[in-house]
Order: structure tokens, then C-alpha cells, then sequence
């Protein structure tokens, strides 16, 4: 029987799509791949296959899960079966780096970065960047992982030589200019089947000192992919959403061969957008969905639905 395959190593993430699933009475399957064996002398089974699989993975000890999903949909794209969010998709899940390349090959403008491995190289980097503020991340991210604002190379260089210092899964340490803006608040614009669904402003005024540019701050409650409950709401949608940002954004989509993605961006005080992430694992927050009307997750399982009677 043809049916959805379900590529993930978050049940929590992936309960919503699911639902959905159920509700439209289409045939799934989840593929849990924190552990497997891919024999690739088998041919794969008949259906659509689409992967949410998360950079993040390994805050959830699933440390090989993206490396394992990448054979898993390499696999796939060998035998042509129809795969969402395939290996491409998952090379810039699990890079900023890669990211950045490829939204600046599509012409749009990323925050300056350098990338650096080694804790004297962090420092160096952020001597080369010349910026007076500036923010550290994890290359291979997700919940905010390793981002810290700093004002001055001392102030760094005591972070990176402290207990307190994140290490990168992969090594690598990015260190961004600090796009300062006028509002408390970056905007996602999410996309399925890769056009433009809806925009939601993501309030950045609570928490800790860190980039504005980053809604994903440390812990799930201030996570886009969260949907927890807080008294202030944190998301809305932004009702007839129109910026040419969009157009190229589906270009870029297109052009990774992305169906499924949340996009993040943030405008500085002259009004340029700056876009610092590609969620190839997107969510959606409930309470905003709600009061919109609009859904995500229903979308994601129609699109999958409909590609399935293809």
C-alpha cells in the first residue's frame, strides 16, 4: 500500500503533523531514525517520503540521527523515489554555513559571518568581524544553541575560556555582526509545498540580552517551535503579509529543492531585511494559528495528501 513516510527523530514535533494525517484519513508511517539499519540493496517501499529531521537532534542524545537520515534519503533519491525536504534540504538544516551560501547565491543578504573552530580562532574571528557588538551561534543550531551577545573581545575571549563555553557538535562557531533593530521583534515566513503561507511576528523583548535575531532563544518556552503558553503572546500572524522578500525566497526554495521551510528574518534601522534562518524542520505555533485561522501543519498534510494521488 502507498502511503506518507514520515522521516524524524522527535515524536514531540511530529504528533501535530499526524493528527492531521488522521483527520484528512491519509495513509502514514513515522521512520524514527535515532538508530537503523538502511539496506541498499532493497528497494524502498511505494509512497511520498518527507523528512523533519532536526538539526538539534542531538540535544535529544540522537547524535547520528541527521547522518543516518542523510543515507536514509540518498537512498531514496536513488531509487527517484518523491522525497520533501531530501538530502539538500538536510545539508542546510544542519549548516549555517551552507545556509548563508546558498540564500547569498539567490541574492539574498545574510548578517556578516566567519566561521571558526578552535577557541583562539573564535576570538581572532571577532577581531576580523570589527564589529562593536556581535553574537556567537552554533553552525549546526536549532533552539539557539551557543548564541551570546558580546560588546567587546575581552568580554568573548573570557566566555570561550570559561566552564561555561558551549562546544558545537560539529566544531564549528559562527560570530555575526548584531543587526540592531528599531522593533522587538523578527518575522518568519513560513512555506509549504514551497510558496508562501503566512508571516508571523515573533516578540523578542523578554529574556536575557541576546541578538534580537534570534526568536529561538535558549530553552523551548522561547522557541518558534515551541507551543507553550506565555502571558504575553509572543507570535502573530501578520494578516496580508506583501514584501518582495517572499519572491525571492520561494526562488531560494526552489532552487534547494525545499518544500517544507520556516524563513527568518530581521530588519535593521534603516529598514534592509537580513535573513539568519532556514527551519527545513519547521512548526507552527498553535495559539497564533488559532486566532488566525490559518494552520500549518493541515497545509504540510494536504500538500503531502495530494502529492500522495499523484
Amino acid at each position: 500500500m502507498s502511503k506518507i513516510y514520515i522521516i524524524h527523530e522527535n515524536s514531540e514535533w511530529t504528533n501535530h503533523l499526524t493528527a492531521r494525517l488522521e483527520e484528512l484519513e491519509l495513509p502514514y508511517e513515522e521512520w524514527h531514525l535515532d538508530q537503523g539499519v538502511v539496506n541498499l540493496f532493497e528497494a524502498p517501499p511505494e509512497g511520498v517520503f518527507y523528512s523533519r529531521m532536526s538539526a538539534s537532534a542531538h540535544t535529544r542524545d540522537h547524535r547520528f540521527a541527521p547522518e543516518l537520515a542523510e543515507s536514509v534519503l540518498a537512498w531514496l533519491e536513488k531509487n527517484e523515489k518523491k522525497v520533501f525536504n531530501g538530502t539538500r534540504a538536510l545539508r542546510l538544516e544542519v549548516s549555517k554555513v551552507n545556509q548563508y551560501m546558498a540564500l547569498n547565491a539567490c541574492g539574498i543578504k545574510t548578517p556578516k559571518t566567519l566561521a571558526a573552530v578552535g577557541k583562539e580562532q573564535i576570538v581572532e574571528a571577532a577581531k576580523q568581524l570589527g564589529s562593536a557588538s556581535f553574537i556567537t551561534k552554533h553552525n549546526r543550531a536549532g533552539k539557539g544553541l551557543g548564541v551570546q551577545l558580546f560588546h567587546s573581545i575581552e568580554s568573548l575571549r573570557e566566555y570561550v575560556n570559561s566552564p561555561g563555553f558551549e562546544e558545537p557538535v560539529d566544531g564549528i562557531t559562527l560570530i555575526q555582526e548584531y543587526i540592531l533593530s528599531p522593533e522587538s521583534y523578527i518575522t518568519r515566513c513560513e512555506f509549504v509545498g514551497g510558496k508562501f503561507v503566512y508571516a508571523v511576528q515573533v516578540d523578542t523583548s523578554e529574556g536575557f540580552e541576546l541578538c534580537p535575531a534570534d526568536a529561538c532563544q535558549i530553552g523551548d518556552l522561547f522557541c518558534p517551535v515551541g507551543e507553550e503558553v506565555t502571558e504575553k503572546p509572543k507570535f502573530k500572524i501578520i494578516e496580508g503579509f506583501n514584501d518582495p522578500i517572499i519572491e525571492k525566497y520561494e526562488l531560494f526554495l526552489q532552487e534547494n529543492k525545499i518544500a517544507v521551510a520556516g524563513i527568518e528574518f530581521i530588519r535593521n534601522a534603516a529598514g534592509e531585511i537580513f535573513t539568519y534562518d532556514v527551519n527545513t524542520n519547521t512548526n507552527y505555533n498553535s495559539d497564533a494559528e488559532k486566532v488566525a485561522g490559518k494552520f500549518g501543519m493541515l497545509e504540510v498534510a494536504k500538500f503531502l495528501g495530494s502529492e500522495l494521488q499523484k
